[in-house]
């Protein structure tokens, strides 16, 4: 009798095994993903910061500069493509519409003055998938950050 009860035991302890390994999957799972869209949106919230800041401090600024530097600081996380980012650059007047002094237009940086100061606008976006498609979430959401920051020059 005492050897049957014996054998019970590691029965259950079974059973209860595995029953519990299919939630510590998914917890590990999910805290995976959590982690992974963590980074993403710091990589692309670090990126407007680059392109920005590479704007704001060239003397002679281009949006492809801007966009060189988006790209290398997302390509920094791994796990990320940058080339899927879409970076718009523009430069504007304060009122955020205008275009700067010098300048035909907003793609082209123009002159920044004390009175008229000339601000340099990036925009990141990118699309972030999961690892796995979790029920009542979506697979895929977008990252979109801007980075605004007066030039200097």
């Amino acid at each position: 009798m005492i050897a049957r009860f014996h054998r019970g035991e590691r029965g259950q302890s079974l059973v209860e095994f595995a029953l519990a390994v299919p939630l510590l999957a998914v917890t590990l799972l999910g805290g995976a993903d959590m982690a992974r869209a963590y980074a993403a949106q710091l990589a692309v919230q670090n990126g407007a910061r680059a392109g920005a800041e590479e704007s704001a401090l060239d003397v002679t600024p281009t949006g492809a500069d801007a966009i060189a530097a988006v790209q290398n600081e997302i390509g920094r996380t791994p796990g990320l493509t940058a080339a899927n980012a879409a970076v718009t650059v523009t430069y504007t007047l304060v009122d955020g519409s205008s275009v700067c002094t010098g300048a035909a237009d907003i793609q082209q940086a123009g002159t920044s003055a004390l009175g008229a100061p000339c601000y340099v606008n990036v925009r990141v976006r990118y699309t972030f998938s999961t690892l796995i498609a979790w029920p009542g979430l979506p697979q895929s959401f977008a990252l979109d950050r801007t980075t605004r920051v007066r030039r200097y020059q």
